[in-house]
C-alpha cells in the first residue's frame, strides 16, 4: 500500500503511541491503550475497542527495528495485563498459534511511502480474510490520519 506522505512521517505514525492511537484498528474501532517499549527486546501492549465497547488486547516483542525501514514483531492475543491468551479467548475459531510474526517494510519513493506488511501464522480461510479486512481498514485510517498529520 502507498501513502502520500514521506517515510519519516509514516514511521512516526507507526512507532509513536500518541500517533498509533489515532489510527490503529479496523473502521469504527478505537485504540484507547497503546503502550510501547520501542526497542529490540521491548514489549508492546495494545488495545482495540469495538463500537460495542468490547476490548481486544494484543502484545508482542520487538524483534528487529531498522529506523524508517523495517519493523519485525511477535504478535499474540493477550489480556489487559499483557498475558498471552489463546485466540479462543476472544471467540476466534480455528487453529491459531499463540504467537504470530509481523514484518513491516517502509520504502520511500518520490516523497511517498510504500508499506509492505506480512502477518504470518493466521489460519487460512475466514480468519485470514477477516484479518486482511481489518488490516486494510486500519491502513485506510492511517492514510486519513497522515493527511491531517
Amino acid at each position: 500500500m502507498f501513502f502520500d506522505a514521506p517515510r519519516e512521517l509514516v514511521w512516526k505514525a507507526w512507532t509513536k503511541p500518541e500517533h498509533l492511537m489515532q489510527w490503529w484498528g479496523p473502521k469504527d474501532f478505537t485504540a484507547p491503550v497503546i503502550k510501547m517499549d520501542f526497542r529490540v527486546g521491548g514489549k508492546y501492549l495494545w488495545c482495540m475497542r469495538s463500537p460495542e465497547g468490547e476490548d481486544y488486547w494484543s502484545t508482542g516483542v520487538y524483534r528487529e527495528i531498522v529506523e524508517q525501514e523495517k519493523l519485525v514483531t511477535t504478535d499474540s492475543f493477550s489480556d489487559a495485563q499483557g498475558n498471552v491468551v489463546p485466540a479462543s479467548h476472544y471467540g476466534m475459531s480455528g487453529d491459531w498459534p499463540l504467537e504470530l510474526l509481523v514484518t513491516v517494510i517502509f520504502e520511500e519513493n518520490d516523497g511517498k511511502t510504500k508499506i509492505t506488511l506480512r502477518h504470518e501464522g493466521i489460519p487460512a480461510g475466514e480468519n485470514r480474510d477477516l484479518a486482511k479486512a481489518g488490516w486494510n481498514e486500519s491502513l485506510d485510517k492511517l492514510s486519513e490520519y497522515l493527511r491531517k498529520f
